[in-house]
């Protein structure tokens, strides 16, 4: 469908067509109309389908027919993550382009400098306030945020807000809104706890599912089977064959991302780390480098597994297993995203993890290629996951490969190289 077709003010059409966004993506394309009924709604899609313009521009098109409170918050959209309200700012920016509609950008880890200024953003009645619940949370408690006049309240990867920790926040925000606001979430999984949610706070909502949570098939999975101890060298072997460029490594724990960002400097790579430990200014700094090409390896938690709009990753490697399939799933979502090409994801999988790494292929319903590590690296352990989810994933009992035989897996490691509508 073309963006032509759909009941949007001309205005709105003009600033897509600048932007040469002809054709709706399929979230587009079935949650448009919907708002613009001004209905409630919940939406399956992941990151990378265009949901963020799916919410925006049905928004802003309400809010340009000047109909709503002036000098007031009219909407409020909640991110979980403070990287994840500035994308959804720059896409209110740039969309409402010739279109009168104001936004502000409200989240934590800033000085006292920016909190004044979010502060006057809300007072003088921002049209859009895009915020973290913990933040926006703080300026209603301390009574710098009216929301009386609020008509729409937009949920952004909902089940990772609850994944951490904000459905009591949410709640309390949600009881400061009108009866008749319009209520809208986005979420990239459906567990049970976001049904719960959307029956607590959706009205008689739509329901729209737009596929399953999996990886493009663009994206060439893959997998090493290692010892914990292994993994730096294999990371040190696959960049020794190339320079890398544009490549994000992922692990689960800070203190981990610190290590590996340390031992990779004195590799004399160009790396930096990414964190929540990280003030807000060294956190833009970071990433407006790596994106800028000065930054060839990025380091990072979870944090940027959602919400970070870089189009051009050639590889990202998982350095341990995540926590959930879904996670997965947004991690190797940072190559290839959206755009048809081609992207590389490496997943390291030790002992204790293979019990973790084959419920992500049974999610996916397929068999990630297991490259041969190089012999010169050592002994590799037999996959097994059958028997390290026996001994809950404790890794007791290992076992090595042998020289010869079926069951080898010391043969020498053969690596690939890596080589609009809108998107989120």
């Amino acid at each position: 469908m073309r963006f032509d077709e759909l009941d949007l003010e001309d205005a709105i059409l003009d600033g897509l067509d600048a932007m040469n966004f002809i054709e709706t993506t399929p979230v587009q394309e079935l949650t448009i109309p919907v708002i613009l009924e001004g209905k409630d709604i919940i939406a399956c899609a992941q990151t990378g389908t265009g949901k963020t313009a799916a919410y925006v521009l049905p928004l802003i098109n309400e809010l340009s027919k000047g109909v709503h409170a002036e000098n007031a918050v009219n909407a409020i959209i909640m991110a979980p993550t403070r990287e994840l309200a500035q994308q959804i700012d720059q896409q209110i920016g740039g969309f409402s382009y010739f279109i009168p509609v104001s936004a502000v950008a409200v989240y934590g880890g800033t000085d006292g400098i920016t909190w004044e200024q979010q502060k006057r953003g809300m007072e003088k009645g921002a049209d859009i306030v895009i915020a973290t619940p913990g933040r926006l949370l703080s300026h209603i408690k301390l009574g710098t945020v009216n929301l009386s006049e609020v008509s729409y309240f937009v949920l952004d990867e909902a089940d990772r807000m609850l994944d951490m920790g904000f459905a009591d926040d949410i709640m309390h925000i949600y009881k400061q809104l009108p009866p008749s606001c319009q209520v809208i979430m986005f979420s990239a999984t459906m567990p049970p706890k976001i049904r719960t949610l959307a029956k607590t706070i959706l009205k008689n909502p739509e329901e729209i599912k737009i596929a399953i949570s999996k990886p493009p098939e663009t994206i060439m999975q893959t997998a090493y089977i290692c010892y914990e101890p292994q993994k730096i060298n294999i990371l040190k072997d696959l960049f020794s064959k190339k320079r890398p460029q544009r490549v994000i490594i992922f692990s689960s724990s800070k203190l981990k991302v610190k290590e590996l960002t340390t031992t990779l400097k004195r590799m004399k790579f160009n790396v930096a780390d990414m964190h929540s430990d990280l003030d807000q200014s060294k956190r833009e700094e970071v990433m407006k480098e790596f994106k800028n090409g000065h930054i060839d390896i990025l380091v990072a938690t979870d944090v940027v597994a959602r919400g970070i709009d870089i189009n051009d990753i050639k590889l990202v490697v998982n350095y341990d297993i995540p926590h959930d399939p879904e996670d997965y799933v947004h991690r190797i979502g940072r190559t290839a995203r959206g755009t048809g090409g081609e992207g590389l994801a490496i997943t390291f999988v030790a002992p204790e993890e293979q019990a973790q790494f084959k419920r992500i292929e049974n999610f996916l319903e397929k068999t990630i290629y297991k490259i041969p590590v190089d012999p010169d690296l050592g002994e590799t352990p037999l996959y097994e996951p059958e028997k390290y989810a026996r001994y809950n994933g404790k890794g007791n009992n290992r076992k090595t490969t042998k020289s010869q035989g079926n069951k080898t897996q010391k043969t020498s490691a053969n690596k690939r190289n890596q080589t609009r509508s809108p998107k989120n």
